[in-house]
């Protein structure tokens, strides 16, 4: 693996996790403001849906298309001939072709993670 696919592979779950508790505490300041609703009530129910293989599953799916993403945009980078015109046409290529992959690892990824999930879903509402 070159030093960029790694890198893509290391960052992006970090990215993820930053994302992901951006989001909830954004979220649960939002609801708190504009719909009063409690923040611990909020607390109380993400603690209640997730689980911590909701969490590592994301964690490896990131990892994955961190992969993918450096992957192809690196294949496409070094192959690229005709001045700005072939880094238009390979950034292009490049971008169509990683969420092609993405799109398939995703669907991949989450059937093996996620079979059955239907009814862990029941369970906790």
């Amino acid at each position: 693996m070159t030093p960029m696919v790694t890198a893509s592979c290391v960052a992006l779950p970090f990215l993820t996790l930053m994302c992901l508790t951006v989001g909830m505490t954004s979220s649960a300041l939002l609801a708190d403001a504009v719909y009063g609703v409690s923040i611990n009530i909020i607390l109380d129910s993400a603690q209640r849906a997730l689980r911590s293989w909701d969490i590592i599953s994301a964690m490896i799916k990131s990892q994955v298309f961190g992969g993918i993403m450096s992957t192809v945009s690196c294949a496409w980078g070094v192959t690229t001939l005709g001045g700005v015109k072939g880094v238009g046409e390979s950034t292009t290529s490049a971008v169509v072709l990683s969420l092609v992959g993405i799109f398939v690892a995703d669907f991949a990824l989450s059937y093996c993670f996620f079979q059955g999930a239907g009814d862990a879903l029941k369970n906790c509402m």
